[in-house]
């Protein structure tokens, strides 16, 4: 099932959560809503599955106007960060909670219902607890079966919010590529509201980035990681440093040097020069380069992570280095960024 959000605008009591959002899903895809808190992303979600309504502009599903539909007439499916499972229900009557809700007409037999929540729970790799209760199940069996239970109706469009956000750093791991697993077999258009990168960037087909209510960026884990197209996205996204730069005649100075960096199609003023930590070269000495003394270092799992006081402002950036590197313990250490981008200081 597509959808499509066209020109979305969402007021709290006057305020806006959400401006003049427009974001096209296509079938079968998998998408993250990325950002902060307060950026908007549950506030879209939750009118896409129709437990807001848009104060202006219009959610499509297919070519229908769903936007003043239901969540019930919109058959969406949708995982809360908390489960949400009935406590006195079993696993397997929470399952099959929401086809025995169904109208008379639509509502499939008692068997049915039994034998689609024992497929589910094949699934989601739980058989056999069907008879158990969400008490007697660990946090991670419980977000399976809150996914076993939203997939029961077979919903156009599967909706998770903060899926794994309950759950220590291990087991959101194995959920995380497990959820990947499921989404590749049963090919139901999903999106998934997160403030944790690395889970948007290992999951999603399409990750879009939010920031106070508008869409920064849309694209691929490679799009929004190696080419942010703001201050904002590259700051969010991985770990970035940022130097006060001016550019001119497309060559980037630092007070009154020049640093051996171009800027072509930034112009000429005052900018930020933003690079990952991870993206430098060494150098032992340059006429165009960026030097810095070592003010701090720590370990970082197989790297040390240096800052470098830059200039007489003494503004500071981080680079990476092998733990055993000299320039780790040098006073001076010279490099140059490999991968970069150049915003105007009024972008910036």
């Amino acid at each position: 099932m597509d959808v499509s959000i066209r020109r979305v605008r969402k007021e709290f009591d006057r305020f806006p959560a959400l401006h003049d959002v427009s974001l096209d899903i296509r079938s079968g895809e998998l998408i993250a809503l990325l950002g902060p808190s307060g950026s908007g992303k549950t506030t879209l979600l939750r009118l896409i599955a129709g437990l807001e309504r848009p104060t202006e502009g219009a959610i499509f599903f297919g070519n229908e106007d769903a936007s003043h539909r239901t969540v019930q007439e919109r058959n969406v499916g949708f995982v809360f960060q908390h489960y949400a499972l009935f406590r006195h229900m079993t696993v397997g009557d929470n399952i099959g909670f929401g086809l025995k809700v169904r109208p008379g007409s639509t509502r499939p037999e008692k068997s049915a219902i039994r034998r689609r929540a024992s497929e589910l729970l094949d699934l989601v790799q739980l058989s056999g607890l069907e008879k158990r209760y969400p008490a007697q199940l660990s946090g991670g069996q419980r977000q399976r079966v809150a996914l076993a239970r939203a997939l029961a109706i077979e919903p156009k469009v599967l909706l998770l919010d903060e899926p794994f956000g309950a759950l220590d750093a291990q087991v959101r791991r194995e959920l995380r590529r497990w959820l990947r697993e499921i989404h590749d077999t049963t090919g139901h258009t999903t999106v998934f509201v997160t403030h944790d990168q690395e889970e948007a960037l290992e999951l999603a087909d399409r990750v879009v980035v939010m920031s106070q209510g508008r869409i920064e960026q849309i694209g691929s884990a490679d799009d929004v990681y190696d080419r942010p197209n703001s201050p904002f996205v590259y700051g969010f996204i991985g770990e970035s440093s940022a130097l006060p730069v001016r550019v001119d005649n497309g060559e980037l100075w630092l007070a009154d040097r020049t640093i051996g960096l171009a800027a072509q199609d930034v112009p000429n003023g005052d900018a930020t020069l933003y690079f990952r930590p991870h993206d430098i070269e060494l150098l032992d000495g340059c006429g165009g380069c960026i030097a810095g003394t070592v003010a701090a270092g720590r370990r970082v799992a197989g790297t040390r992570r240096v800052e470098l006081e830059i200039g007489g402002d003494r503004q500071r950036v981080e680079i990476e280095l092998p733990v055993g590197h000299p320039a780790a313990q040098q006073s001076r250490v010279a490099f140059r960024p490999r991968r970069y981008k150049v915003f105007p200081a009024q972008a910036a």
